[in-house]
């Protein structure tokens, strides 16, 4: 990307923008390079300070992995959005390990996180923007910690099925059973198995073209 692309960008992207120095300006730039990653690609590993990740295409998914190796979703991230937890040397209260892969092919561009910090220390409106946007995420967080500490399985199934069908305005989620397990924090075989029923239901129609939804008013009966 050209550095008046990046200007543009960064100009809509960080409110505190206009605040910088030509210096600080220029530093962020520099610092900055535009990122094309394929479908499973890692894009941030654990407690690396791979800098603030700017989403352009695509999607991204951020996830922990327990010690026995489980993964769980935390949210996910689409155009227009930004990964703050993948700057660990800006956000030193983070003490978790994040890992950010793309779930298909993304353009993305990274700020990096040294540069980042660096200008955090010395103008606040960046410190302050780096940690509302962490904790803006932590109610998405909450969210799912709840749904797997206090909800049903098939509530649980029910909710994602209806959030992906309204994110994609159709009616087929085009994920694997093993996706939908990783984004759910749970098994595969958990997983088909409540598939199983809910097409014995006539709810949904699972194929190798994925899970088609038959009765979207049902499906949202039982997530709410």
């Amino acid at each position: 990307m050209s550095e008046n692309e990046l200007v543009k960008l960064f100009s809509s992207s960080f409110p505190f923008w206009n605040e910088l120095s030509e210096i600080d300006k220029e530093t962020f730039c520099r610092s900055s390079h535009y990122a094309r990653f394929e479908k499973g690609t890692n894009v941030h590993n654990g407690n690396e300070c791979t800098g603030v990740i700017l989403v352009k295409t695509g999607s991204l998914r951020i996830y922990v992995i327990s010690e026995e190796g489980k993964e769980i979703t935390l949210y996910r991230l689409f155009p227009g959005e930004m990964c703050m937890l993948s700057a660990s040397c800006v956000l030193n209260s983070i003490t978790f390990d994040v890992f950010v892969d793309s779930e298909e092919k993304s353009e993305c561009v990274v700020v990096g996180g040294c540069a980042y910090a660096e200008i955090a220390e010395r103008v606040p409106q960046v410190k302050i923007f780096a940690l509302e946007a962490a904790v803006s995420r932590f109610s998405d967080v909450m969210w799912v910690m709840q749904q797997i500490m206090f909800m049903s399985m098939d509530k649980r199934l029910s909710i994602f099925l209806s959030d992906e069908i309204s994110k994609s305005g159709g009616d087929t989620v085009n994920l694997t059973h093993e996706q939908i397990a990783k984004y759910m924090g749970s098994a595969r075989e958990v997983v088909s198995r409540m598939l199983k029923y809910f097409s014995s239901e006539g709810i949904v129609e699972v194929s190798r073209k994925g899970i088609k939804i038959l009765d979207k008013k049902r499906l949202r009966a039982m997530a709410y």
